[in-house]
């Protein structure tokens, strides 16, 4: 018989946690069990990987310290990582005994926590150890405490060799009907890849890198073609053109979701109307599309999209204000 030990605390050497995990490990040596313990917070960097450890084990004891409330950040991670990765199929067959111990409120909390996780997760839960510990060095003393802890490791072994059944849980039925998975139809060599490239920072890194590069591209398939972009609005601001004597400026917009700027140039009664960058503007301004299209469909004023926030600007104001004169689009 094997079992693995999963402790969530962080380590400190008055962790009451630590002295009762001992303690029940001596016990099923003394049963001839072996036991491998994993520190969850020494695998901080591959929590993820953890639940294939369950490979050969027979039973497991998931153990954690309440220090100020719930289980814990590297407890959590792991069960995330059972849920996520774990192969379902064998924790079915697994038995879990929860060991939580407080230095503050909540260990029965905790307790129950592990418990249902477990049984979600289609496990099979054991009678759980969890108590308050204000004092480790008289909770070390106390032999009825040690008897206790005796006893429970006792009860795991008995509840494995045996192989105790437990009665149906409603958790399951949650589980059933609500709680799901995304459905990836992984088999267990797969899941077991996949959570060792989630734990690979390098890699998953590279990924976001290829998945931002995929969406550059085929946005710009997908897009308006290089030559509409070129060609877009220029018409309408030509076409909507009511030139003043004497008043020469220049515009630059950023439109949202176009490569190159549209630049307008204004002296007299002349119109340059391009896409490029330009130096030496009079007026900057940023809006997105759907309000430049509201603005030469007539709908909206430069004016008014300045005031309301959906364009701005920067530059000479005055300058600004003449837009609505220079383009009537109404």
């Amino acid at each position: 018989m094997k079992i693995n030990t999963y402790y969530g605390g962080r380590g400190l050497l008055d962790d009451p946690t630590l002295y009762v995990l001992n303690k029940v490990e001596d016990v099923l040596r003394e049963l001839r069990v072996t036991v491998e313990r994993f520190n969850i917070y020494e695998h901080k960097n591959d929590i993820y990987t953890l639940p294939h450890t369950f490979k050969e084990a027979d039973g497991i004891i998931l153990a954690t310290t309440v220090e100020w409330l719930g289980i814990g950040g590297y407890m959590q991670q792991f069960l995330d990582a059972c849920w996520l990765y774990g192969d379902k199929e064998r924790m079915s067959s697994l038995y879990m005994q929860p060991i939580v111990m407080s230095t503050t409120y909540g260990e029965r909390e905790g307790c129950v926590v592990l418990e249902n996780a477990w049984v979600i997760l289609g496990g099979q839960p054991c009678s759980g150890l969890c108590g308050y510990v204000e004092d480790l060095v008289t909770f070390e003393m106390n032999q009825e405490y040690t008897l206790i802890i005796e006893k429970k490791a006792e009860d795991l072994y008995r509840s494995i060799s045996q192989k105790i059944k437990v009665l149906p849980s409603s958790n399951q039925a949650i589980k059933q009907t609500v709680l799901r998975t995304q459905s990836m139809d992984l088999t267990p060599q797969e899941s077991e890849q996949l959570s060792k490239y989630v734990s690979d920072d390098t890699y998953v890194k590279k990924q976001k890198e290829d998945i931002e590069e995929l969406a550059s591209m085929f946005k710009d398939i997908l897009g308006k073609s290089s030559e509409e972009e070129d060609r877009m609005y220029i018409k309408e601001f030509e076409s909507h053109f009511m030139p003043v004597d004497g008043f020469s400026a220049s515009y630059l917009f950023m439109i949202e979701g176009n490569k190159q700027p549209l630049y307008l140039d204004v002296k007299n009664d002349a119109l340059e109307c391009r896409y490029g960058n330009k130096d030496d503007i009079d007026v900057y301004a940023r809006l997105g599309s759907d309000v430049m299209d509201s603005i030469v469909k007539g709908r909206m004023t430069f004016q008014r999209a300045f005031m309301t926030g959906t364009m701005t600007a920067k530059g000479n104001f005055k300058t600004l204000r003449m837009l609505d004169t220079l383009f009537d689009f109404g």
